[in-house]
């Protein structure tokens, strides 16, 4: 029988770790977190590989470093509201949940929305819930939010997300350029987001979030 307990610690202690992610927090949420309770029933196996998994729909979910660095980047506080765009079965919302007082998931696939909500009951995480609806639209009707989080590469980032930020919060983006990405936190400020560069990495863009084609005369 396999020991994911084990491989959970192994996942920690190889990957998140070296990564420099050190917060107890995030540490405590990941060791805490099932992840092979996140992903197909066919994958279980490889929940804890280090490597972005596909999830079927044109989603994903996402290697752990980078889910780890972003938390460490973002800081989330215990009375913080945050919003996890594309969810998938609900693995990143329920790390969210262990450190921030609620988290609203979003995923547009029925099917995977609602075993994302069960997988969440399963796990304990009351303090999470998960939204059905387009990506790119958020959940605004729950906000505004202290934290967002995106769930995968972004060419163009709508702004019906961005107006769904506290002023004085913050976001987290995989912005995308090709095969190349950029892991980037923007600080929301009045009606201006500054970004920081935190660290390269990469996932396949969400749908909903390609760049517009430039038309050609």
């Amino acid at each position: 029988m396999t020991d994911f307990a084990e491989r959970r610690r192994m996942m920690v202690d190889t990957q998140v770790r070296p990564s420099d992610v050190t917060k107890y927090p995030i540490i405590e949420a990941l060791l805490a977190v099932a992840r092979e309770d996140f992903v197909p029933d066919a994958q279980r196996e490889a929940a804890y590989a280090d490597q972005n998994m596909d999830l079927g729909d044109n989603r994903t979910l996402i290697e752990v470093r980078t889910l780890a660095k972003m938390l460490d980047a973002l800081d989330i506080q215990s009375d913080e509201l945050v919003l996890d765009v594309g969810c998938g079965l609900g693995y990143s919302t329920a790390v969210a949940a262990r450190m921030a007082q609620m988290v609203i998931g979003v995923e547009q696939d029925e099917f995977m929305s609602a075993d994302a909500q069960s997988q969440l009951a399963e796990a304990g995480a009351d303090n999470a819930i998960v939204h059905v609806g387009a990506l790119t639209e958020g959940a605004a009707e729950h906000g505004p939010y202290d934290v967002i989080m995106v769930q995968g590469g972004v060419e163009e980032l709508p702004d019906s997300l961005l107006d769904q930020l506290k002023d004085g919060g913050r976001i987290a983006v995989i912005f995308m350029n090709g095969a190349l990405g950029e892991v980037k936190v923007g600080y929301k400020r009045g009606d201006q987001i500054s970004w920081r560069f935190e660290f390269n990495d990469g996932a396949p863009v969400m749908p909903g979030f390609e760049r517009a084609a430039a038309f050609a005369f």
